[in-house]
């Protein structure tokens, strides 16, 4: 399973857009407190549509008790890595895959980083740019993870108007 984890995320809506990538992409999320939105909050509702019934989410209080309670691969996506995300090999991990996000502010923790120099990735953009939008960033990084799995799991048609809807 893909883990997709938010490190004190502040905006509802890049949530909101996560929370449906997470549902159509069978994957797992992740929310490390303290949040800079309640999780009530409409745009958050709006923004995961009638999709949120269907998410796999957990809470925790801090990146300690995150950690204290998850085993696997640790992946780190920050503008501060100096390799693609792409460049890493998870077609043969059999364990819990977990993509780390950062706050839309200040990003994940450099004491974090630091002690993850080896898993820490970036995606590659022009020099001028900052950063990508933080759903953005998370649909990027989890489609790479399932390319590389051959979408395990994943429709590769369509399932609700039919595959053939197009020559119909």
């Amino acid at each position: 399973m893909i883990n997709i984890v938010l490190y004190e995320p502040e905006i509802p809506q890049n949530t909101g857009n996560i929370m449906r990538t997470c549902v159509a992409t069978d994957s797992k999320l992740h929310l490390i407190k303290p949040l800079g939105f309640s999780l009530e909050e409409k745009h958050l509702k709006r923004s995961g549509l009638d999709y949120v019934k269907d998410l796999k989410l957990e809470q925790y209080e801090n990146w300690i008790d995150f950690k204290e309670k998850n085993k696997g691969v640790f992946i780190y996506i920050t503008r501060y890595g100096k390799k693609p995300h792409s460049d890493f090999d998870f077609s043969n991990i059999d364990e819990e895959i977990y993509l780390i996000f950062g706050k839309e502010s200040t990003g994940i923790p450099k004491d974090i980083l630091k002690e993850n120099l080896e898993y820490c990735f970036r995606l590659p953009m022009v020099n001028d740019i900052r950063s990508l939008n933080l759903s953005n960033c998370v649909a990027v990084v989890t489609y790479e993870v399932l390319r590389q799995k051959s979408y395990l799991n994943l429709s590769k048609t369509e399932t609700i108007k039919g595959e053939d809807w197009l020559i119909k």
